[in-house]
């Protein structure tokens, strides 16, 4: 089973949201992952048959399905915000499809609603209503309904995000082990690189309308193309800080090191004198008061910090008037004023071309910066 999009667009009140994309999706699971507006909800739609593109072709186990309505597609989608049948019970919202389909005979109706309420923790409630559940029972409830029945392709647009922390981390692990090696075409769209990353599933990188990369979530996690994978596959937002290349080595302006030293990396491979970059540092690769020898020394002063409990988010103002989030482990305790010193070391940093944003390098000790 293999799901194809062929150079589709869509294009709405002059608004382009999706924009000539060529996709192959094949058996088993695929993540879809992008910011809120990357287009993920228009490109399932299309590809339930919900939207018909405004140019383009959406072809299923190699027939051309785009005019095809979503009833004549052998599809089942599960959105964010739970859709449930109210005048009927849980037990009875996980059957309805199961009921139209001719496989299922009787018992095999009730064995496989048991059996799809217990891997989602609703087993309990198959005797309630839905506006007896509360919103994490009902979406659990939705996403039983969609399991139940084997379908062709079945799509999930961010289906865990209305879920506390536990039973997210549980479903999550149990999604995976249920769809690796699935028969059918599984795409699972969320905006939480963090998810992404568990489910180890190939993955599509969408922004703007646009397939940005498609591939191992781990090695674009590692080695990102570009600026925009980067920033899609960070969580908490990556740190930006501009430099320059001059004599060797990346200069950022207006950020003094110690001694009013400027800060600097070096820059191997007689890169041309002038070229503006990007420095891209993930926050947890900063730290403070922990010196490593070779780091990148930028002053700062703290401006706030957010504790969570497991990890504490401090907020820094460089000199130059440049932001920088630090995500440090633990309950850690700051002073808004006080001046410090964070730390970072080369081998962490991504440098970008400020024009484009492509990857020049992972880490100084491959910088070459002449192409």
């Amino acid at each position: 089973m293999t799901v194809i999009l062929d150079r589709v667009s869509v294009r709405q009140r002059g608004v382009t949201w999706l924009d000539d994309i060529n996709l192959e999706l094949a058996d088993g699971m695929t993540t879809l992952i992008g910011p809120m507006t990357a287009g993920k909800t228009t490109l399932m739609r299309v590809v339930a048959g919900l939207l018909t593109p405004d140019s383009g072709r959406v072809l299923v186990a190699g027939e051309d399905v785009t005019k095809i309505s979503v009833r004549k597609r052998s599809v089942a989608f599960v959105y964010q915000q739970f859709i449930n049948y109210p005048a009927l019970t849980v037990y009875e919202n996980i059957a309805s499809p199961l009921r139209l389909d001719p496989r299922f005979r009787r018992d095999g109706v009730d064995r496989r609603v048991r059996e799809v309420a217990e891997l989602m923790g609703i087993a309990a409630l198959l005797d309630r209503r839905p506006s007896e559940l509360s919103g994490g029972q009902q979406q659990r409830t939705a996403i039983a309904r969609a399991l139940a029945r084997p379908v062709d392709v079945l799509l999930l647009d961010e289906p865990l995000a209305n879920l506390d922390f536990k039973l997210r981390e549980q479903l999550r692990a149990d999604l995976k082990t249920m769809f690796a090696g699935s028969p059918g075409v599984v795409l699972y769209a969320t905006a939480d690189p963090n998810e992404a990353l568990t489910f180890g599933a190939p993955t599509v990188v969408l922004g703007e309308g646009r397939v940005r990369q498609v591939g191992d979530v781990a090695a674009m996690y590692a080695h990102p193309p570009t600026l925009a994978v980067a920033a899609t596959l960070s969580d908490p937002p990556l740190n930006l800080l501009p430099g320059v290349v001059r004599d060797g080595r990346i200069e950022l302006p207006g950020m003094a090191g110690p001694d009013s030293r400027a800060a600097v990396l070096p820059a191997p491979g007689a890169p041309a004198s002038g070229r503006a970059v990007l420095l891209g540092i993930r926050p947890h690769q900063v730290t403070i008061g922990r010196y490593t020898p070779g780091a990148l020394e930028l002053p700062a002063e703290i401006r706030l910090a957010e504790v969570t409990g497991s990890a504490t988010f401090l907020h820094l103002l460089l000199d130059g008037g440049r932001h920088l989030v630090a995500h440090l482990p633990g309950t850690q305790l700051f002073t808004p004023g006080e001046a410090t010193v964070a730390y970072v070391d080369p081998a962490h940093v991504f440098v970008f071309d400020e024009d484009g944003g492509r990857l020049l390098a992972t880490g100084a000790a491959e910088v070459d910066l002449r192409g």
